[in-house]
């Protein structure tokens, strides 16, 4: 099962897999981290497309276009705020692993790179995270053939060594 997941240390705007997973806000209209750097790499169509989409609500995934990435989709996910954990937070993660797969899924992509969703400005612990973003991936890779290769990429170091040691985990 490992074999299909990997953590790498970068700009998931500049990997070329079939899908990048955008942290992304409700309105799907851009934002700051993750997802101001895809709206930014990937150009404005991106932007145009996204408003055709109505917004998604958290837990929730939408796909369009990579244009100008060298994925060809950007699905975008909607993570939890954190809250402390009193509002469901962690089952909503989970579904936002989940929902993104089975879009790349339906859509043919085989190799699908994900951020460390809502660890930023959402304040989701990172430890956390990275135990709910890994077993809800070996899951559905454990269910399904349909996508081969999943990344966690990671923006900086100690993010990194995180995914690395939770995948070292069987």
């Amino acid at each position: 099962m490992n074999n299909r997941m990997e953590t790498v240390q970068g700009d998931i705007t500049q990997l070329k897999v079939d899908a990048v997973v955008n942290a992304a806000n409700s309105s799907l209209l851009g934002g700051g981290g993750v997802d101001g750097a895809i709206h930014r790499a990937a150009g404005t169509e991106l932007l145009a497309e996204c408003r055709t989409l109505g917004g998604c609500p958290t837990g929730q995934a939408k796909i369009t276009r990579g244009y100008k990435l060298p994925a060809r989709f950007v699905i975008h996910t909607v993570g939890p705020v954190w809250n402390g954990g009193r509002r469901g937070e962690e089952a909503l993660l989970a579904e936002c692993y989940r929902n993104s797969l089975a879009l790349a899924a339906e859509h043919g992509a085989k190799s699908v790179a994900f951020p460390a969703i809502s660890t930023g400005v959402y304040r989701f612990p990172s430890e956390r995270a990275c135990a709910i973003a890994v077993k809800t991936v070996r899951d559905f890779l454990s269910q399904s053939a349909a996508v081969e290769k999943v990344l966690f990429v990671c923006f900086d170091a100690m993010t990194y060594e995180l995914y690395q040691r939770e995948l070292a985990r069987e």
